[in-house]
């Protein structure tokens, strides 16, 4: 499976602001956002002013970069959510909220996105009491996410729980900590979804 193996940081910094994908280290003055706040790159201080086009491809990638999904499986999300009844880009946030390892992620039982994925596709998670070792399986209103048995002494997911504070939990999600479980109550609205992005723009890249 192609995935993008480059430094995090980096990320962050093409977009220049925080996309929260190292975890409680954003958190922290070790932010490579806040140490430089500017592109990477032998030029990244002397950019210009981005065209109209600019604008909406940024936007595209800070999200996309965001839920850690490549452009091919972008896109898709992009004309699923063009079929369905709404709002195209909300619709889209919220096909790519309820993916499995970003639901694992906004439940508290992983630091990042990255690891999320990572547990997930090493089956530590069940959903509704069933193995799911996919990262993009899609989560619906009602379904319960557990950590597995055998699973619930692994160091990442105690330590991921232990700072949970810091990060916060979407009020579309109900946890019992307790127990290692949550429940999905509701699809997330746009205010519940906690992302810096402008939708719109990336409906007017992908309709030209």
């Amino acid at each position: 499976m192609a995935r993008y193996t480059g430094p995090q940081c980096r990320l962050c910094r093409r977009e220049t602001e925080k996309l929260f994908l190292k975890g409680d280290r954003c958190f922290t003055e070790k932010c490579a956002v806040e140490r430089r706040q500017y592109p990477p790159g032998q030029h990244g201080q002397r950019r210009g002013k981005l065209s109209d086009y600019g604008v909406q491809l940024r936007e595209k990638q800070k999200v996309r970069n965001t839920y850690g999904v490549l452009e091919k499986q972008f896109r898709k999300y992009f004309h699923k959510a063009e079929r369905k009844k709404g709002v195209t880009g909300e619709v889209l946030l919220q096909f790519l909220e309820t993916r499995m390892d970003n639901i694992v992620h906004r439940m508290g039982f992983a630091p990042n996105r990255n690891s999320a994925r990572q547990l997930v596709r090493h089956g530590h998670f069940l959903i509704n009491g069933r193995d799911v070792n996919v990262p993009s399986f899609n989560v619906h209103v009602g379904d319960i996410v557990e950590v597995r048995t055998s699973s619930r002494d692994l160091d990442t997911i105690k330590d991921s729980i232990s700072r949970v504070e810091q990060r916060g939990i979407p009020s579309w999600v109900e946890m019992d900590f307790q127990n290692f479980k949550g429940k999905v109550l509701q699809i997330p609205s746009r205010e519940d979804i906690q992302l810096t992005a402008q939708e719109q723009l990336i409906v007017e890249l992908y309709s030209k």
